[in-house]
């Protein structure tokens, strides 16, 4: 089972061309889609879980036609949108079992059973009769997940699910996403780079509209290795370490500036060799130095 997509294009009426060809093969197991806000992120998950059709392409899961058999597609999917609203009047074991129903699962003792075990998986059955709305974010997130898990779903698409959790919820949630990937497709998008970096096996990068690249995250870092390079400079310096390197992030330490610059030789004696992590990729491929797997020429400033 993989999720096929082929040249995927979408233009909004405003002339945002959210999504650019967009072609994608996705196995089995926790996928990641890294952007930042705007890249089309979104506009892809919204397309896959049948929200809206794209003006191009083609989507296929298994033998299933996604953008024409949305009916079967809506049978095996489990979406977990960025916002979802809940009835904060209402126990999450009672609303759990109401989608239950929604879902076809109209026998009682069946839906029982189901509506237990994905609390239990969820973390959430000592809490299933509290209401929802005194339930934390990372709470919230999770009985999202119950509700996506709603029959066995084959394809499993989570948009934006650790913005704003706490360290310990976000790290709960994460081990909880990690148990999906070993039976689904699971789409995970993200502008988060840690999540992708402990969780997939397989990643792309997406900014406005197309695939910048398309690798294994582990494989991605190595290809950088000996091209980055570090400095801690005075934050007043930073224009003309701009002007003259290719600089692909910066941030404050101390009062300082500490700056990565991409390169294939040594930038000069004031730098030193960094070891690259997931982050140095997506920056460097955001500033258009490919980094391994598939990268397309980037069109986007650093």
């Amino acid at each position: 089972m993989e999720l096929q997509i082929r040249d995927l294009s979408k233009r909004y009426p405003n002339g945002v061309q959210a999504l650019d060809g967009v072609t994608l093969t996705i196995p089995r197991g926790m996928y990641g889609l890294l952007g930042p806000n705007g890249a089309g992120k979104s506009t892809l998950m919204r397309t896959l879980a049948t929200l809206q059709a794209p003006d191009a392409g083609s989507v296929r899961l298994g033998d299933i036609d996604v953008l024409r058999e949305r009916d079967r597609v809506r049978q095996t999917l489990g979406y977990l949108p960025q916002e979802f609203g809940v009835y904060p009047r209402v126990s999450a074991e009672r609303l759990l079992e109401h989608f239950a129903v929604l879902k076809g699962i109209t026998d009682r003792t069946t839906r029982r059973e189901v509506v237990e075990a994905l609390l239990r998986q969820t973390n959430l059955w000592d809490v299933r009769r509290e209401k929802l709305g005194g339930y934390s974010g990372g709470m919230r997130q999770r009985f999202g997940v119950a509700v996506a898990l709603l029959g066995d779903p084959r394809l499993i698409i989570v948009d934006e699910p650790t913005a704003g959790l706490d360290p310990a919820e976000r790290v709960r949630f994460l081990n909880l996403l990690s148990e999906l990937g070993e039976r689904a497709v699971v789409i995970l998008s993200t502008h988060i780079v840690e999540d992708v970096a402990e969780l997939c096996s397989r990643m792309a990068i997406i900014n406005r509209g197309r695939i910048l690249l398309e690798a294994e995250p582990l494989g991605a870092v190595e290809e950088l290795r000996g091209r980055i390079w570090r400095r801690v400079i005075p934050r007043a310096a930073l224009p003309e370490v701009e002007r003259a390197h290719a600089v692909i992030s910066t941030r404050l330490l101390a009062g300082r500036t500490v700056v990565h610059v991409y390169g294939e030789t040594p930038p000069g004696a004031a730098f030193e060799p960094v070891e690259p992590g997931l982050e140095d990729v997506y920056f460097a491929v955001m500033a258009g130095h490919g980094a391994g797997g598939r990268a397309a020429p980037a069109e986007v400033g650093g």
